[in-house]
């Protein structure tokens, strides 16, 4: 496949794929008379929209209730609960926009909603990705000082300082998907039909550039930070002395959660990050023949949608591994509830003396007119 026909066929960073291979497929299967693929397309097609929509509603919901929890605890947030309630913050955005996707993948491809919301939901998928990379960091980082470091003194374990760098990290996060604010538009696709959201870039070099800074930035070296801390605080977490310290105990319960989140998101990221290292490979013809390359299409939108996966799982993982989280989810809605049941005894109660009072004003009426009779 040459470099030229890369920019038709092989745009694929998260959801652009949806659109540019479906519609290049059939002038790659003239051109280079390869097997037909068309049925694996139209069973992604088919299962994609409702995939979608499940995993919106579930994430938007689950999400939701973690952030709830965050939001009305009693007790005050520590600087885990700052980055994990960003985290959840960032799923909840990212797993809002796939309906929009869903709609338009069940709509033949269709475009419904306008440039400024194909710019716009585009821009909050790749953001809220790199985001939610960067806050996992930020989690081993703070995991790694509390249990490997604990008598280290460092501003990345005040709760103040954490909130100001979650707001650098969205800043980033925002900047780093600048291009498709820039690229992404809609236009009318002739071979297809279809007005497109589609990603425009004027080059194909800038495909290559966003392959490697997606696989470099918002994986490698992430994996590697991640990577060193979780090994030092596993050999901690072993450590006899370490156990025993009151001070440390409690972390280590909130490292376990974090433990898991973190092997989650490298079981849900890994292959996408991996079959994004091999388009980039099809593009310098490292690999064989376009048979390769309807392979590589179809497997980057399995790889998506169990990255997607990552935004709705993170939630149940807080339920079944954070024993702390339980208990404060328990104490925010016991509490909610409590109140709720209290605000209905109390208007019931009013509803109910004002009727008593009423009554004993009818009677004190009456009782005046018979004895002014």
């Amino acid at each position: 496949m040459s470099p030229s026909s890369y920019s038709s066929s092989h745009q694929s960073p998260l959801v652009d794929s949806h659109v540019l291979s479906l519609f290049s497929k059939d002038v790659a299967l003239d051109t280079y008379n390869c097997t037909n693929y068309t049925a694996a397309w139209d069973w992604l097609s088919s299962y994609q929209p409702v995939y979608m929509v499940l995993l919106s509603v579930v994430g938007v919901v689950a999400n939701g209730l973690v952030l709830c929890v965050f939001c009305l605890q009693r007790k005050p947030c520590t600087v885990a609960d700052v980055y994990l309630g960003n985290l959840a913050a960032a799923d909840l955005v990212m797993v809002s926009c796939l309906p929009f996707w869903a709609a338009t993948i069940a709509n033949n491809y269709h475009w419904e909603f306008g440039e400024p919301i194909c710019k716009l939901v585009n821009v909050a998928i790749s953001m809220n990705y790199y985001c939610s990379v960067f806050f996992l960091v930020l989690v081993s980082v703070d995991r790694y000082l509390a249990l490997v470091r604990p008598m280290f003194q460092s501003r990345l374990r005040r709760t103040a300082w954490a909130k100001r760098i979650c707001l650098g990290i969205w800043i980033v996060g925002f900047l780093l998907s600048l291009p498709i604010l820039v690229f992404r538009r809609v236009k009318y696709v002739a071979k297809a039909g279809v007005m497109a959201c589609v990603l425009a870039y004027p080059h194909p070099d800038w495909e290559i550039q966003r392959n490697v800074t997606n696989n470099v930035v918002g994986f490698l070296l992430p994996v590697i930070v991640v990577s060193y801390c979780s090994r030092h605080i596993v050999t901690s977490l072993k450590d006899g002395q370490i156990r025993k310290t009151p001070g440390v105990r409690s972390e280590r319960k909130a490292t376990q959660l974090v433990l898991t989140v973190l092997m989650v998101f490298l079981i849900c990221w890994t292959p996408y990050q991996v079959v994004r290292f091999l388009d980039t490979l099809d593009y310098f013809q490292v690999t064989p023949g376009c048979l390769w390359g309807h392979i590589l299409d179809i497997t980057i939108q399995l790889s998506t949608y169990l990255a997607y996966a990552h935004s709705a799982i993170n939630p149940f993982l807080y339920v079944i591994v954070g024993r702390q989280f339980r208990k404060r989810a328990k104490e925010v809605f016991g509490t909610m509830l409590k109140c709720r049941l209290s605000d209905k005894y109390f208007l019931t109660v009013n509803f109910t003396s004002s009727g008593r009072l009423a009554t004993q004003r009818i009677q004190c009426t009456q009782l005046m007119k018979q004895t002014v009779t």
